[in-house]
């Protein structure tokens, strides 16, 4: 697949990463040279400096043979013109561009992306999928990340174990016999940063983070088996209120009834514009990292502390802050993804990456085939992907057992019509079954040849 990039930051970077190293044919375009630079010296892709919406700089990235074009500039502007330019002078098949701000989103406006306006196949709002991704923690307390596949029947959830979780030490295949009648599934292991997809016999240690994939339904059974029973927040404290701030707001308001939320805003421009925007929130303007605002908030009661503010500073010490003074459980949004391990390791109980979420959607349009769903847990620790079975897949009647799946993979859930099956080893896929499995980084490559003609992975 020739694929084009407008885009050289972070995102675009990681997008090129996933890309070149399943073997597609990736241009990278930027107008900053240092950017480029280090795509070049990093990367196996060809990466030059221009601008991403001029034609001639489309023609020269190869837009006449490029089977897609992603923008995902810092400009909104540039983004829809690169693929207006893509559309009209160079044919593109698909096209998806970043759009952050939400002036272009309203529903009053849906029309402007339309085939006959500016074809546009998918607009990412990376605000809108942090605040949703953000507003799926806060319904389990107790897990670092969570998502929900299979149309909300499957949830895929990050737990990290305690010392008192009830199933340290304990092998693989004994969970089954523990909790026979709960629908959940082990799927990865991570250890001092590394990846392991469980086998029958490994076991989970304190300090791990574990992610497994359950039926929505056993969902609180699940969390308790890892010794968590916490209840959800009914009083939430948001630092910043920027679009993900804002937009987080405004769901919890939609769709959270009896959640007191208090939204803390360093900018009292931004601050009064938010206060005209929500009807329930109570909107304080001032520094989270000021006492006596947090005092104001009343931060002694609040269950949880998200921070999304634009600064990851602020947001890392006013989340320790919150937990200094009492706060259950604190949330914080951080751009620059090292700082992540050492913040967990300081008390932060859950840690957002913009950039890992914004490539998981984009990602979900990229691959071909029967993919609904695709969620990268890390950078360079795996995905969890939804994919359908087609009746001529080699996985269909055969007992999971015998599949020969690639190492690094395993099956976390199979959702047959309104069924979720557990997966044992003599589980046969059946066509049109929905598979929630999990891939580690370096079982990708094995996984698109196992799936891309039966089942028409990529």
């Amino acid at each position: 697949m020739n694929v084009i990039i407008c885009g050289a930051g972070q995102v675009g970077s990681s997008i090129a990463r996933y890309l070149s190293s399943e073997g597609n044919d990736v241009t990278v375009i930027d107008q900053s040279p240092d950017l480029i630079r280090k795509i070049n010296d990093t990367l196996d892709v060809r990466a030059f400096v221009g601008h991403a919406s001029h034609p001639s700089t489309l023609e020269m990235a190869g837009a006449k043979e490029a089977d897609m074009l992603i923008a995902v500039t810092y400009a909104d502007e540039v983004n829809m013109v690169a693929c207006q330019v893509g559309h009209s002078l160079f044919q593109v098949p698909t096209k998806i561009a970043r759009i952050r701000s939400q002036n272009y989103l309203q529903p009053e406006w849906a029309d402007l992306f339309s085939r006959e306006n500016m074809p546009i196949d998918v607009i990412i709002s990376p605000e809108v999928e942090v605040a949703r991704h953000i507003g799926q923690q806060l319904q389990v307390p107790g897990a670092f990340d969570m998502l929900a596949m299979a149309d909300g029947k499957v949830r895929v959830v990050g737990v990290r174990c305690g010392d008192d979780c009830p199933v340290l030490n304990t092998p693989m295949r004994q969970l089954a016999s523990l909790f026979p009648d709960l629908n959940m599934v082990v799927v990865a292991i991570i250890r001092n940063d590394k990846v392991i997809v469980p086998s029958s016999e490994d076991q989970m240690l304190a300090d791990d983070e574990v992610y497994f994939v359950c039926d929505t339904a056993h969902l609180a059974r699940a969390m308790a088996a890892f010794g968590h029973q916490e209840p959800e927040a009914r009083r939430i404290i948001i630092v910043g209120a920027g679009n993900i701030g804002l937009t987080l707001a405004q769901n919890i308001e939609e769709n959270q009834a009896g959640v007191s939320v208090k939204l803390i805003e360093v900018s009292p421009e931004r601050a009064k514009r938010a206060a005209g925007q929500l009807a329930k929130t109570m909107v304080l303007a001032g520094s989270a990292l000021d006492p006596e605002i947090l005092e104001e908030a009343n931060i002694r009661s609040t269950e949880t502390f998200v921070a999304v503010s634009n600064d990851d500073e602020v947001n890392i010490i006013s989340a320790l802050l919150a937990k200094r003074y009492g706060c259950e459980r604190a949330v914080t949004l951080i751009n620059n993804q090292p700082y992540g391990p050492l913040v967990t390791a300081l008390g932060v109980d859950a840690v957002v990456n913009p950039r890992s979420i914004t490539v998981s959607t984009i990602l979900q349009h990229i691959r071909r085939g029967r993919i609904r769903a695709v969620h990268s847990l890390r950078e360079g620790v795996g995905e969890v992907i939804e994919a359908e079975a087609l009746e001529t897949s080699t996985m269909v009647g055969v007992p999971l057992r015998e599949a020969k799946l690639p190492n690094g993979v395993i099956v976390g859930a199979i959702l047959r019509e309104d069924e979720l099956v557990v997966p044992r080893g003599d589980t046969r896929i059946q066509a049109k079954d929905r598979i929630i499995l999990f891939a580690a980084s370096n079982a990708v490559k094995k996984v698109e040849k196992l799936f891309s003609v039966r089942l028409e992975y990529f």
